[in-house]
This record gives C-alpha cells, sequence and structure tokens, in this order.
C-alpha cells in the first residue's frame, strides 16, 4: 500500500489538484456561495482520473504484485487527504471571515460551523456518484465528472435555497459562530457521519466495479 500511495502522490498527482486546495481562502470573499470552495477540490480528483487515463494509469498499477482492491483503496485515499487538507485549511479562512465587519452573506449559508457539516455532505454524495460511475468504466471519466457535478450543484442550490426560506437554516444555522453552537455542532456531527457512512459505501461499490472491469 506504501508503494501505491508513492506512485498516486508522485506520478498520478495533478498539478491542479493541489492548486485548488490553497482555493481554501475562498470563505473570506463576501456573498459567495461558500460550497464552491470545495466544487473546486472534486474538479482538482476529477483531473486526477482524467489524466491517470490518458496517462494508462490504472494499466500501469495492475502491471504491479497488488489487488486491485488496493489500487482503489490508494486512490481513495489520495481522495480523502485532499479533501482533509482543504477542510483544515478552510478553517482559518473561515474564522477570520467572521472577523470582518462585513454583512452576513447575501447569496447564503455563512462560513460556520454547520456550513462544514453540510459541505461534508456534498463530498459524501460525490463519491457514492463519481466514483459510483467512475470503477464502472474508468475510461468514462468525464461522464462521471458531469453527473456527479449535476448532482452537487443540485444539492448546492437546495441548501443556498433553504437558508432563505427554512427558519430553521435562516434563523439558526446560517449565523455567526458561536450563536446557536448546539444546533449547528448537531448538523456538523450529522456531516461527518454522512460523509463516512457515503465515503465507506462509495469504497465498496468501487472495488466491486473495478474488479469486475476486464482491462
Amino acid at each position: 500500500m506504501n508503494l501505491l500511495l508513492k506512485k498516486e502522490f508522485r506520478l498520478a498527482m495533478h498539478p491542479a489538484a493541489l492548486c485548488f486546495v490553497a482555493l481554501a481562502a475562498l470563505l473570506i470573499v463576501p456573498n459567495y456561495p461558500y460550497y464552491v470552495t470545495f466544487f473546486y477540490t472534486t474538479l482538482g480528483i476529477f483531473f486526477i482520473c482524467l489524466s491517470g487515463r490518458e496517462n494508462r494509469d490504472a494499466e500501469f498499477s495492475l502491471l504491479l504484485p497488488m489487488a486491485k482492491r488496493d489500487i482503489v483503496k490508494a486512490r481513495f485515499l489520495t481522495v480523502l487527504f485532499l479533501e482533509i487538507v482543504t477542510l483544515i485549511l478552510a478553517i482559518p479562512f473561515a474564522v477570520l471571515r467572521q472577523q470582518f465587519a462585513v454583512p452576513p452573506n447575501a447569496v447564503g449559508m455563512e462560513a460556520n460551523i454547520a456550513f462544514f457539516g453540510l459541505a461534508l455532505i456534498m463530498l459524501g454524495i460525490f463519491h457514492l456518484t463519481f466514483f459510483g460511475i467512475y470503477y464502472k468504466n474508468i475510461q468514462k471519466v468525464g461522464k462521471a465528472f458531469v453527473v456527479s457535478s449535476v448532482v452537487m450543484f443540485f444539492y448546492m442550490a437546495v441548501a443556498e435555497v433553504l437558508t432563505h426560506v427554512l427558519p430553521f437554516f435562516r434563523d439558526r444555522l446560517d449565523t455567526m459562530d458561536p450563536q446557536f453552537f448546539g444546533e449547528k455542532l448537531a448538523v456538523l456531527a450529522v456531516g461527518v457521519i454522512a460523509f463516512v457512512l457515503f465515503t465507506v459505501v462509495a469504497y465498496k461499490r468501487a472495488v466491486k466495479n473495478f474488479e469486475n472491469q476486464d482491462i
């Protein structure tokens, strides 16, 4: 597994994926749909898989004395690394955003504790949709990203609309920290649980689909 991870970071990692991690700084931009910050992370993941297809990464990996399951696991660990780094970098920018003397985010959710929980749900949904399609046929990486992007943007639209129309979202979740800390922490906990659950399900499906592929 260590050798596969070295391969992922030294050969498969796309430079754009690392650059997009720095876009965690978008959380300090006033009146911005902050969920887009994590969409850029998924775009970087798409570039990794796309360049892997062009460079025949899967074929190279299958020549190594490694099981298909381990190849999928290494890719998932790489994806989780990028997402977790983005989340960690986003936290100080979210804190900084709330120190600015600017009006509330007119677009939708503030960059607060609840936002991170909702963003984790979105990333979990991305895992289900993108890898659910990608590992059925690794040549159709574009289709996988288009479908997952449509699902994510639908999720983002619904989440932002709810901050304007649903009282619980508008009056409690879409507020500055530490207001309504308990409710926001509960949403964060739900987001973490959903992220883990969706990712585990996506991984198991990906392994099954990849093992069934004749490459």
